[in-house]
Order: structure tokens, then C-alpha cells, then sequence
């Protein structure tokens, strides 16, 4: 469920979870474990981690920033002022979020609502059509 606060001119959407590729990696590294038992643990692996981060992150969009939250607290916040480029990868099941800063550039798997993300970046983010 995407969350929506309003106050005043300020409006702030924070991106539901999506349990959608940890889950698939978890269940794939179970009949992959009879074929190649250390490539199973290790995409299991990696799915569990998905997973927590998926529990504990969230994704808030401001009229100003792309915040990120661990729980309550605010890890980081990306100014749109400052923001190059975006594309989510691969549109059949977006896997991958890049956006690129003037400093830097950003990976994150797709572990909330794509269709919100898509309609959020495209809200405070549109990128120019040639």
C-alpha cells in the first residue's frame, strides 16, 4: 500500500513494499540446491538480504527529494536539483532502479511498487523526450 501525507502545499508518497524478487530468488535456490549447491546458498543468500531490506527500507518522494528510510529513521535524501538521468530496467518485471546525480550514480533492485516508482519519477523527475 503506497502511503500519501499531505500538509499544507507539501505532499510526500512513500512507496509500498514488494516482496516480488526476494521472494523469487528464495524459492529458486531450492530446487537449484540439487543441482549446484553453492550457487543455491548463495542466491538464497542474497534473497534473505533482499528480503530484510525490503522489510526495513522505504522510499519516500517530497516536492524537493527522494528520501530513504531505514525504519523511522532517514538514511539519506537525493535532491532532485541535483539528479541527471533515471531509468528503471527492464519493463516486462523491473528489477533494477539506476538514477544518476551530478557526483554520482545510484543501483537500487526494484523492492517497492514499480508502477508508483514509475509514476512518482515521472511526477517530480520527467525526463526530457527528444
Amino acid at each position: 500500500m503506497t502511503t500519501i501525507s499531505t500538509s499544507e502545499a507539501k505532499q510526500t508518497i512513500e512507496l509500498a513494499p514488494s516482496y516480488k524478487i526476494p521472494l523469487v530468488l528464495i524459492i529458486a535456490a531450492l530446487p537449484l540446491a540439487f543441482v549446484e549447491k553453492w550457487v543455491s546458498i548463495a542466491i538464497a543468500i542474497l534473497g534473505l538480504f533482499l528480503l530484510v531490506q525490503t522489510l526495513t527500507i522505504r522510499l519516500k518522494f517530497t516536492e524537493t527529494a527522494l528520501e530513504v528510510y531505514r525504519l523511522e529513521k532517514l538514511l539519506r535524501n537525493f535532491p532532485y536539483q541535483d539528479w541527471l538521468n533515471w531509468e528503471i530496467f527492464w519493463s516486462p518485471l523491473p528489477i533494477l532502479f539506476y538514477f544518476r546525480e551530478v557526483k554520482s550514480i545510484h543501483f537500487l533492485p526494484i523492492i517497492f511498487d514499480p508502477k508508483m516508482l514509475q509514476t512518482c519519477l515521472e511526477k517530480y523527475f520527467p525526463l526530457n523526450q527528444d
